[in-house]
Formats: C-alpha cells, sequence, structure tokens
C-alpha cells in the first residue's frame, strides 16, 4: 500500500507546525557531529611550550650545528651524483628559514602563556598581602586593646608592692595592739577546741 502524495504533505505540514521540544537551561545541550576535526588548544599551547623549551637549550643548538656541518660537508665532499643541495645551499635556507617560521611564533604562543600565568600569580600574591596586611592590622588592634586592658588590670608586681605595704601597716598596728606577737608566742583569737 503506497501512502498518496495528499498523505505525505498533510504529514509533513504536520510535523512543521509540531511545537520544537523546549530547551532545558539546566541541562548540556547534545553534541552535534562536526565536519572538521577538533583539537584542545590547551594541548597545542603545552605542545608549543615544550617545543619552545627546546629551542632555548644549548641540545638544540648542538644538534643544529651537527646537522649543518653534515649537510655541507655531505653536498661538498660527496660525489656529484649524490649531492642534494650545491654550493649555494639555496635548500638548507629554505629549511633553516622554514624551521625559523615556525619556531617564532612557537615561541610567542609559550611566552604568551607564560604572561598568562605570570599575570594569575601576581594577582594570587596581590590578594594574599592584602589579606595578609589586614591580619596583620586586626592583631595589631588586638594587641593595643590588650595592653589597654592591661593598663587596669592589677600586675603581680603591684600586687606585692601594695601586699607589703599592708603588712608594714599591720605590722605597725600590730606593735600597737599586740597582733603579731613574737615568734615564740602564738596567741589566736579562737580558742582551742
Amino acid at each position: 500500500m503506497a501512502e498518496r502524495p495528499q498523505e505525505r504533505e498533510r504529514d509533513r505540514e504536520r510535523e512543521r507546525d509540531r511545537p520544537l521540544p523546549r530547551i532545558r537551561l539546566d541541562q548540556p545541550r547534545i553534541r552535534r557531529s562536526r565536519l572538521l576535526p577538533e583539537y584542545d588548544p590547551e594541548a597545542f599551547g603545552r605542545m608549543s611550550e615544550r617545543i619552545a623549551r627546546f629551542l632555548g637549550t644549548g641540545r638544540f643548538i648542538v644538534w643544529m650545528t651537527v646537522i649543518i656541518i653534515a649537510w655541507v660537508v655531505w653536498n661538498v665532499s660527496a660525489p656529484e651524483s649524490l649531492r642534494f643541495d650545491t654550493y649555494p645551499f639555496i635548500f638548507l635556507t629554505l629549511m633553516l628559514s622554514l624551521q625559523a617560521s615556525y619556531a617564532a611564533p612557537l615561541i610567542l604562543l609559550a611566552q604568551n602563556r607564560q604572561d598568562d600565568r605570570d599575570r594569575v600569580n601576581l594577582e594570587q600574591d596581590r590578594k594574599q598581602n592584602e589579606r595578609s596586611i589586614a591580619d596583620t592590622e586586626y592583631l595589631t588592634r588586638e594587641i593595643a586593646a590588650l595592653r589597654m586592658g592591661l593598663g587596669e588590670v592589677a600586675t603581680r608586681d603591684w600586687i606585692r608592692s601594695e601586699l607589703q605595704d599592708l603588712v608594714k601597716e599591720l605590722e605597725e598596728r600590730g606593735q600597737e595592739r599586740d597582733l603579731f606577737p613574737p615568734d615564740g608566742e602564738r596567741r589566736s583569737d579562737v580558742p582551742d577546741r
């Protein structure tokens, strides 16, 4: 049973008129397939930093020197039929230019990433310094408050001097009333039981 063209047309219209499903913002979107390959920019940045680090080492310079010397020696001393780059060494110049044209942007990319890291570290250091300054100011205020409070509290030396003054005063009064008899005589206000 073949569908009629009118029924197919009606079905298409129904599909068009049907409301689209609601998109929920609290759920991730369904990933669509892409024609172009995806790449991780962080992975590319890490790779460029590794290359830039290698280009700045003595090992790279030694290898580059060895390759250039071998290239020149081969193309000068090898038989004519085995030479692939004759005296002006145009192919060597092309290879070095190609290497430099790739090295420069990779080095710049690595420097930009390092600048970004330095900027983040600087911001974190600044915030840490602000917190340290705030903590120091708080502790300074607390110590000042404690010192002010201690100014009103009796210290050990002050209590000792006051007690010594009271003992002297009591001794003077005691001699008058004989409250403190010599060590041999001990009298008590309370009778023994």
